[in-house]
């Protein structure tokens, strides 16, 4: 039996064409997929998180590809993920998602090496988490350092876990504070 039991999925998408300035020739798009899904170690303590998170990897693509499918692969530049687990969970039922949500986006968009931004929490059904977004092959970016919310009115419940994936077309409309910009990564190691 599936240790997945989706309850709902949803699929967000914000389009930004100015922050007070000039309108953007490109405006920056911005999508969160995320899944409710049973938590299923919900009000005990399991030792073995393992196979949890082996079969993540499934839902992790699902989201994934939803979200190249909506935004275009050639076009993601930024990325992160997120979970927030109902209050009867524990905040290890999240972290399963750091290397499941994470491998899943790198399998999809071609591997790129910069390491995958997150939050996590456990909270109460209808909680928000602020998620943090970097460049996609260079973690200090400083033009794609942004964050994007993510949440369902009705999740978590007690016994769920809400998983996010989160990706986006640029950086920030109108960034102009300096630092190492996207054309000049030159190692392309995640960092420099």
């Amino acid at each position: 039996m599936s240790l997945i039991q989706i309850r709902k999925r949803s699929l967000t998408v914000e389009t930004l064409f100015h922050e007070g300035g000039p309108v953007a020739e490109v405006p920056l798009k911005l999508a969160s997929a995320c899944a409710v899904i049973a938590n299923p170690y919900a009000g005990r303590y399991e030792p073995d998180l393992m196979p949890f998170m082996a079969e993540l990897r499934s839902l992790g693509t699902l989201l994934a590809q939803e979200l190249v499918d909506t935004l275009g692969k050639d076009k993601v530049e930024v990325y992160s993920k997120a979970a927030i687990v109902g209050v009867n969970g524990e905040l290890e039922h999240a972290a399963v998602w750091h290397e499941a949500g994470g491998w899943a986006m790198r399998a999809v968009l071609g591997e790129p090496k910069a390491m995958v931004p997150a939050n996590k929490a456990v909270a109460a059904t209808g909680y928000r988490l602020m998620v943090p977004l970097h460049y996609i092959h260079a973690s200090y970016v400083r033009s794609h350092y942004n964050s994007v919310e993510i949440g369902i009115q009705d999740a978590p419940r007690p016994n769920e876990i809400l998983f996010a994936l989160v990706m986006g077309t640029g950086g920030r409309v109108h960034s102009r504070l300096g630092g190492l910009t996207k054309d000049k990564v030159s190692v392309n190691d995640g960092q420099r």
